[in-house]
Protein backbone atom coordinates (compact mmCIF):
# COMPACT_ATOMS: atom_id res chain seq x y z
CA UNK A 1 0.00 0.00 0.00
CA UNK A 2 0.96 3.51 -0.93
CA UNK A 3 2.00 5.57 2.42
CA UNK A 4 2.56 9.10 1.13
CA UNK A 5 1.73 11.79 -1.85
CA UNK A 6 3.88 9.44 -4.51
CA UNK A 7 2.50 7.15 -6.75
CA UNK A 8 4.98 4.20 -4.79
CA UNK A 9 5.09 2.90 -1.28
CA UNK A 10 8.10 3.81 0.75
CA UNK A 11 10.09 0.70 0.24
CA UNK A 12 10.04 0.78 -3.25
CA UNK A 13 9.99 4.63 -3.92
CA UNK A 14 13.52 4.92 -5.06
CA UNK A 15 13.90 2.35 -7.55
CA UNK A 16 10.13 3.13 -9.04
CA UNK A 17 10.98 6.92 -9.38
CA UNK A 18 14.06 6.47 -11.62
CA UNK A 19 12.03 3.97 -13.59
CA UNK A 20 9.68 6.66 -13.70
CA UNK A 21 11.46 9.84 -14.23
CA UNK A 22 13.98 10.49 -16.71
CA UNK A 23 17.24 12.07 -15.21
CA UNK A 24 15.96 12.14 -11.98
CA UNK A 25 19.87 11.70 -10.56
CA UNK A 26 20.53 14.71 -12.43
CA UNK A 27 17.77 16.55 -9.93
CA UNK A 28 20.20 16.09 -7.05
CA UNK A 29 23.36 17.27 -8.96
CA UNK A 30 22.14 20.49 -10.11
CA UNK A 31 20.55 21.55 -6.77
CA UNK A 32 24.10 20.53 -4.62
CA UNK A 33 25.59 22.59 -7.66
CA UNK A 34 23.63 25.30 -7.19
CA UNK A 35 24.16 25.36 -3.28
CA UNK A 36 27.73 24.99 -3.89
CA UNK A 37 27.74 28.36 -6.12
CA UNK A 38 25.56 29.89 -3.50
CA UNK A 39 26.20 28.80 0.02
CA UNK A 40 29.79 30.02 1.42
CA UNK A 41 29.27 28.24 4.54
CA UNK A 42 28.31 24.97 5.37
CA UNK A 43 24.64 25.67 5.78
CA UNK A 44 21.46 24.48 7.62
CA UNK A 45 19.42 22.37 4.95
CA UNK A 46 15.52 21.76 5.23
CA UNK A 47 14.36 18.87 2.30
CA UNK A 48 10.69 18.76 2.51
CA UNK A 49 8.95 15.66 1.17
CA UNK A 50 12.54 14.08 1.94
CA UNK A 51 11.68 10.41 1.08
CA UNK A 52 14.24 7.76 1.96
CA UNK A 53 17.37 10.54 1.77
CA UNK A 54 18.31 10.44 -1.82
CA UNK A 55 19.23 14.01 -1.55
CA UNK A 56 20.80 13.88 1.63
CA UNK A 57 23.09 11.10 0.37
CA UNK A 58 24.70 13.23 -1.95
CA UNK A 59 24.74 16.23 0.26
CA UNK A 60 26.16 14.76 2.81
CA UNK A 61 28.10 12.68 1.15
CA UNK A 62 29.73 15.55 -0.92
CA UNK A 63 29.65 19.26 1.09
CA UNK A 64 30.11 20.08 4.37
CA UNK A 65 26.29 20.73 6.19
CA UNK A 66 26.07 22.16 9.74
CA UNK A 67 22.59 20.65 10.16
CA UNK A 68 20.25 18.40 7.91
CA UNK A 69 16.70 18.36 8.73
CA UNK A 70 14.66 15.56 6.50
CA UNK A 71 10.80 16.04 6.66
CA UNK A 72 8.31 14.23 4.93
CA UNK A 73 4.71 13.55 6.06
CA UNK A 74 5.30 9.30 5.72
CA UNK A 75 6.29 8.09 8.70
CA UNK A 76 7.66 5.34 6.93
CA UNK A 77 10.09 7.12 4.69
CA UNK A 78 11.14 9.17 7.81
CA UNK A 79 12.02 5.85 9.56
CA UNK A 80 14.03 4.69 6.55
CA UNK A 81 15.82 8.29 5.95
CA UNK A 82 17.07 7.91 10.25
CA UNK A 83 18.22 4.79 9.80
CA UNK A 84 20.72 5.79 7.05
CA UNK A 85 21.19 8.75 7.90
CA UNK A 86 21.01 9.60 12.01
CA UNK A 87 24.14 11.30 13.44
CA UNK A 88 25.01 14.38 15.26
CA UNK A 89 24.11 17.52 12.29
CA UNK A 90 20.64 15.45 11.53
CA UNK A 91 17.50 16.02 12.35
CA UNK A 92 13.97 14.13 11.60
CA UNK A 93 10.41 15.46 11.14
CA UNK A 94 7.39 13.87 10.30
CA UNK A 95 5.01 16.52 8.77
CA UNK A 96 3.53 18.17 5.55
CA UNK A 97 5.11 21.57 4.65
CA UNK A 98 1.52 22.69 5.26
CA UNK A 99 1.84 21.69 9.04
CA UNK A 100 5.77 21.92 9.44
CA UNK A 101 6.18 24.61 12.54
CA UNK A 102 9.91 25.48 12.98
CA UNK A 103 11.83 28.77 14.57
CA UNK A 104 15.39 27.67 12.97
CA UNK A 105 15.88 29.82 9.54
CA UNK A 106 17.46 28.19 6.71
CA UNK A 107 20.11 28.43 4.33
CA UNK A 108 18.90 25.89 1.83
CA UNK A 109 15.18 24.60 1.39
CA UNK A 110 14.53 21.67 -0.72
CA UNK A 111 11.75 20.30 -2.27
CA UNK A 112 12.11 17.63 -4.75
CA UNK A 113 9.04 16.17 -6.83
CA UNK A 114 6.39 17.65 -3.69
CA UNK A 115 4.07 20.64 -4.80
CA UNK A 116 2.54 18.88 -7.56
CA UNK A 117 0.89 17.12 -4.98
CA UNK A 118 -1.01 20.32 -3.48
CA UNK A 119 -3.72 22.52 -5.18
CA UNK A 120 -2.55 26.41 -6.30
CA UNK A 121 -3.82 27.38 -2.95
CA UNK A 122 -1.83 25.31 -0.77
CA UNK A 123 0.89 25.42 -3.49
CA UNK A 124 1.19 29.16 -2.88
CA UNK A 125 0.78 28.85 1.14
CA UNK A 126 4.10 26.36 1.17
CA UNK A 127 6.12 28.24 -1.21
CA UNK A 128 5.49 31.62 1.22
CA UNK A 129 6.23 29.17 3.92
CA UNK A 130 9.57 28.11 3.01
CA UNK A 131 10.26 31.95 2.35
CA UNK A 132 9.40 32.94 5.47
CA UNK A 133 11.72 29.73 6.96
CA UNK A 134 14.44 30.90 4.78
CA UNK A 135 17.58 33.77 5.95
CA UNK A 136 17.97 36.68 3.98
CA UNK A 137 20.23 35.35 0.74
CA UNK A 138 18.70 31.86 1.52
CA UNK A 139 18.06 29.81 -1.44
CA UNK A 140 14.93 27.52 -2.03
CA UNK A 141 15.12 25.13 -4.72
CA UNK A 142 12.15 22.60 -5.64
CA UNK A 143 11.85 20.45 -8.87
CA UNK A 144 8.42 19.51 -10.16
CA UNK A 145 6.39 17.94 -13.04
CA UNK A 146 5.04 21.14 -15.03
CA UNK A 147 2.05 21.30 -17.24
CA UNK A 148 2.84 22.09 -20.89
CA UNK A 149 2.06 25.37 -22.83
CA UNK A 150 -0.56 23.52 -25.62
CA UNK A 151 -2.51 20.20 -25.51
CA UNK A 152 -0.58 19.11 -28.26
CA UNK A 153 2.82 19.96 -26.72
CA UNK A 154 1.24 17.98 -23.76
CA UNK A 155 0.16 14.89 -25.36
CA UNK A 156 3.56 14.62 -27.28
CA UNK A 157 5.08 14.44 -23.54
CA UNK A 158 2.93 12.01 -22.42
CA UNK A 159 4.24 9.91 -25.33
CA UNK A 160 8.29 10.49 -24.91
CA UNK A 161 7.31 9.88 -21.23
CA UNK A 162 5.48 6.68 -22.01
CA UNK A 163 8.45 5.54 -24.13
CA UNK A 164 10.70 6.50 -21.51
CA UNK A 165 8.74 4.16 -18.49
CA UNK A 166 8.63 1.19 -21.17
CA UNK A 167 12.59 1.43 -21.97
CA UNK A 168 12.63 1.04 -18.33
CA UNK A 169 10.66 -1.85 -18.10
CA UNK A 170 7.44 -0.89 -17.00
CA UNK A 171 4.47 -2.94 -18.48
CA UNK A 172 2.10 -0.82 -20.54
CA UNK A 173 -0.96 -0.34 -18.09
CA UNK A 174 1.54 0.67 -15.78
CA UNK A 175 2.64 3.61 -17.95
CA UNK A 176 -0.98 5.16 -18.98
CA UNK A 177 -1.68 4.25 -15.49
CA UNK A 178 1.00 6.96 -14.19
CA UNK A 179 0.42 9.35 -16.78
CA UNK A 180 -3.16 9.13 -15.80
CA UNK A 181 -2.71 10.77 -12.64
CA UNK A 182 -2.10 13.92 -14.24
CA UNK A 183 -4.68 16.28 -13.62
CA UNK A 184 -6.38 13.59 -11.16
CA UNK A 185 -3.89 12.78 -8.51
CA UNK A 186 -0.90 15.54 -9.07
CA UNK A 187 -1.61 19.25 -10.51
CA UNK A 188 0.82 20.65 -12.39
CA UNK A 189 1.45 23.97 -13.22
CA UNK A 190 3.45 25.88 -16.26
CA UNK A 191 6.65 27.30 -15.77
CA UNK A 192 5.83 30.49 -15.98
CA UNK A 193 3.41 30.13 -13.67
CA UNK A 194 6.08 28.56 -11.33
CA UNK A 195 7.87 31.59 -11.54
CA UNK A 196 5.05 33.88 -10.79
CA UNK A 197 4.31 31.54 -7.39
CA UNK A 198 7.62 32.33 -6.43
CA UNK A 199 7.48 36.37 -6.50
CA UNK A 200 3.81 36.38 -5.67
CA UNK A 201 5.52 34.58 -2.19
CA UNK A 202 8.07 36.36 -1.73
CA UNK A 203 10.79 35.80 -3.44
CA UNK A 204 11.93 38.72 -6.40
CA UNK A 205 15.12 36.60 -7.96
CA UNK A 206 13.50 34.06 -9.18
CA UNK A 207 15.03 31.61 -12.05
CA UNK A 208 14.39 28.19 -13.89
CA UNK A 209 17.08 26.10 -13.37
CA UNK A 210 16.76 23.03 -15.34
CA UNK A 211 13.93 21.89 -18.15
CA UNK A 212 13.66 17.93 -19.77
CA UNK A 213 10.33 15.96 -20.33
CA UNK A 214 7.85 17.21 -18.04
CA UNK A 215 10.43 18.15 -15.37
CA UNK A 216 11.55 21.22 -14.13
CA UNK A 217 14.03 23.27 -11.81
CA UNK A 218 13.46 26.24 -9.90
CA UNK A 219 15.20 28.56 -7.92
CA UNK A 220 14.23 31.61 -5.46
CA UNK A 221 16.70 33.58 -3.73
CA UNK A 222 15.42 36.14 -0.53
Amino acid sequence: MNDNASAFCAFEYDEKIRQTLPYYEEFHKQILDIVKAHVKNPPVWLDIGCGTGKMAELALGQAEIEKYVFCDKSETMIKIAKQRFECENTEFVTASILELQSSIPYHVITAIQVFHYLTKEERIKAVRKCYEMLHTNGIFITFENFAPFSEAGKQLLFERWKLYQLSQGKEPAECREHIGRYGNEYFPVSITGHLEILHQCGFQNAEVIWVSNMQAGFLGIK
